[in-house]
């Protein structure tokens, strides 16, 4: 056979083949919506992207208040290694920078120098917003009522992959620690 005859004889098998077992086109909608707290839109930090975070349904997340004028700063850091270290393994960490505690630049731009510049950060960080009171975004309004409102700035909460159990680290929690460490192995053996 000359190389045209078996281009078509591979044509014709592969749309034969095509015929019988249809392509499954994944519905982006289907995939993303959830009935719990994370099914919520929020814009990324400096930027016009948004994340409905039903895009992480079934992963167990580390969200995080942050403020890039705190003592606590450095825990980016640690917060990136822990990113690096679970992200293949499913941990999603969530970075929600807020001005509740007087620390938050006033402008967007100069918190995204903090955590993209100044500490590396790759995991998502969202808008500055509140993380406290009636004015809590969303997802805050949720871990608060779970657990209860963030005292401070790099308040850690580790939120299981069903989304029904939540843990809160305290501050002075570095992301890094034993107790940080068991709890999202804990939540990834679960999951």
């Amino acid at each position: 056979m000359n190389k045209y005859a078996l281009l078509l004889c591979a044509s014709l098998m592969s749309t034969h083949l095509a015929a019988e077992s249809p392509p499954s086109i994944p519905d982006p909608v289907a995939e993303t919506q959830c009935d719990d707290f994370t099914n919520v839109t929020l814009r990324k930090l400096r930027s016009k992207e948004s994340v409905n975070l039903c895009e992480f349904k079934g992963k167990p997340l580390l969200i995080v208040n942050t403020a890039s004028n705190c003592g606590f700063t450095p825990q980016f850091e640690g917060l990136e290694a822990i990113h690096k270290e679970y992200k293949d393994r499913g941990l999603v960490v969530l970075g929600f920078p807020s001005d509740d505690f007087f620390q938050e630049e006033d402008d967007e731009k100069d918190t995204a120098k903090v955590c993209y510049i100044n500490y590396g950060v790759t995991f998502t960080m969202f808008a500055t917003s509140a993380v406290r009171g009636s004015d809590a975004n969303p997802i805050f309004k949720h871990l608060n009522e779970a657990t209860s409102s963030p005292n401070w700035n790099f308040y850690k909460y580790i939120v299981s992959a069903d989304r029904k159990t939540v843990e809160r680290f305290n501050s002075k929690t570095k992301p890094e620690s034993k107790a940080m460490r068991d709890a999202i192995e804990a939540q990834l053996a679960a999951k």
